[in-house]
């Protein structure tokens, strides 16, 4: 069963005990994801508009924190995730996330998880979701993005989803130029993206993390 963890930054994670894995750092939450995913990839990409996709969409963390900086920002976002295990509107109602990101932030989290899976559905005018109830290892992908959050399990914990098949599928639909980034900078991750297009680039992490990922597409 799924257990509510407190993080280092006061945000929630939620701890999985079959695979002794959480889904985001314990150093803090909503630290990692600003940082990695946020700093080091929505920021740093540019294009406009914006089309995301996040291999694992999770408890939508990622995804809440790239519509508060798009409407803030004015800037028009197209977000895909796909999530093989959807969590239950019970423990998403749980989640602290509203406490940190202000009276809009929490109305934006309730649309987001309101969003029906499989279809594509306008959270607000400059953010589009489009939640799919799919598995990575198994499903085709179709579509062109700028931008991949890769916010899979561990590679030790979930090694199916960091293989040269997968990232061959995240290679097909990530455009010319495009950017992933991922909190993991294992060699084998490094090398399977360099054998799929990707030009590999280490950035310092986020507390708890000594390096990680951004990766062109070229």
């Amino acid at each position: 069963m799924l257990r509510i963890v407190k993080t280092s930054d006061g945000s929630h994670t939620l701890f999985v005990p079959g695979m002794n894995e959480h889904y985001h750092s314990f150093h803090g939450a909503i630290q990692e994801s600003e940082y990695i995913f946020i700093k080091c990839g929505y920021d740093f990409c540019r294009t406009v508009p914006l089309r995301i996709f996040e291999a694992g969409f999770g408890t939508g963390l990622n995804a809440l924190l790239t519509c508060i900086k798009a409407t803030s920002g004015n800037r028009q976002v197209i977000y895909t995730a796909i999530e093989s295990y959807p969590l239950p509107g019970s423990l998403v109602d749980v989640l602290n996330y509203k406490d940190f990101v202000g009276t809009e932030g929490r109305k934006l989290f309730e649309r987001l998880h309101s969003c029906k899976w499989d279809i594509a559905q306008e959270v607000n005018k400059n953010f589009t979701l489009h939640k799919i109830k799919g598995d990575l290892t198994v499903d085709d992908l179709s579509g062109s993005f700028d931008l991949i959050y890769f916010d899979a399990f561990g590679p030790d914990k979930q090694p199916e989803m960091w293989t040269e098949n997968i990232f061959k599928k995240i290679s097909s639909v990530t455009a010319e130029n495009g950017i992933l980034v991922t909190y993991s900078a294992k060699g084998t991750v490094q090398r399977a993206l360099r054998n799929n297009g990707f030009k590999v680039n280490l950035l310092p992490g986020p507390p708890g993390k000594r390096q990680i990922i951004r990766a062109l597409k070229i």
